[in-house]
């Protein structure tokens, strides 16, 4: 591969930009990231995965939202990552581990199409609900079923982290202009210091539920890994599905599973959408 190349892949619909450090020729900076996320100025991403070096892992990988600011975890973008270390030559094993900054996960490749990795399944690490570690500014151990007022709005929130936070809310109905009208509210309300994302969930049986899904720093998307994560556990916690959850969102369908220690498991299908070079006409404005 040479300089400034780069892949761009979908997990259910959500799409990062993958790049490697060590072979690109520029700065990612917040105004690199937000132009090559930009679908006029840019590519077009919902983010930018950056294969870094690691001490603690097989691999190390940096995730940028659009707007510039840095993600501790993405489980798509993870599986995308994991796609690409295959496909591209970086690993021949099946079987390896990717340093984030939300923590170490695991990476399987349980199904290759024609060569490539097609379903993926990820060791997202463990569900963490003490409000300190999420963190959530309230005088509670854990934040489930608390009721808030944001902007005159009534909502009942579950806070979670996946190695990033989670703010959970369980509806009767779904309505994606709404998740559009207040995702950025709740994302910002002044009790979460780091920001949120944030899930409107619709329970379907014991092993099933429908969401919807405002990202952190990248606003309404089709699917996110982990917030289905998030999602899967605050379910179980409160008994309202088993440890093994279908998550159904826009983009399609994650499978979630949760052990005896609140550790997770995600598998689902990535794709590749394109590959190729970014143009030094692009790349010379971030020199």
């Amino acid at each position: 591969m040479d300089l400034n190349f780069f892949v761009k892949s979908h997990g259910l619909g959500n799409e990062y930009i993958v790049l490697d450090e060590e072979k690109i020729d520029f700065i990612l900076n917040k105004k690199s990231i937000k132009t090559l996320c930009d679908v006029h100025y840019g590519i077009g991403s919902d983010g930018i995965l950056l294969k870094t070096k690691s001490d603690e892992g097989d691999f190390g990988l940096r995730i940028f939202n659009p707007d510039g600011s840095e993600a501790e975890k993405s489980g798509n973008g993870l599986r995308i990552f994991c796609k690409f270390l295959y496909d591209y030559g970086y690993t021949k094993s099946r079987e390896f581990t990717v340093e984030t900054k939300g923590g170490l996960v695991k990476g399987t490749i349980e199904e290759i199409v024609n060569e490539k990795a097609r379903i993926i399944t990820v060791d997202m690490g463990r569900a963490e609900f003490n409000t300190k570690k999420i963190p959530v500014y309230i005088n509670e151990e854990e934040c489930i079923d608390k009721n808030v007022e944001i902007n005159g709005k009534k909502f009942n929130i579950n806070c979670v982290s996946i190695g990033n936070p989670h703010c959970v809310i369980i509806v009767d109905k779904l309505d994606p202009d709404y998740v559009k009208k207040v995702g950025k509210e709740i994302e910002n309300y002044h009790i979460f210091p780091n920001r949120t994302n944030v899930q409107f969930v619709k329970p379907i049986s014991d092993d099933t539920a429908e969401v919807l899904i405002w990202e952190r720093g990248a606003g309404y998307t089709l699917a996110s890994g982990s917030s289905s994560c998030a999602v899967a556990s605050v379910l179980y916690k409160k008994g309202i599905t088993g440890n093994k959850v279908t998550i159904r969102m826009p983009g399609g369908s994650l499978r979630i599973s949760i052990d005896k220690d609140w550790n997770l498991r995600m598998t689902g299908e990535v794709q590749e959408i394109c590959s190729g070079y970014l143009s030094r006409e692009l790349t010379e404005q971030f020199i």
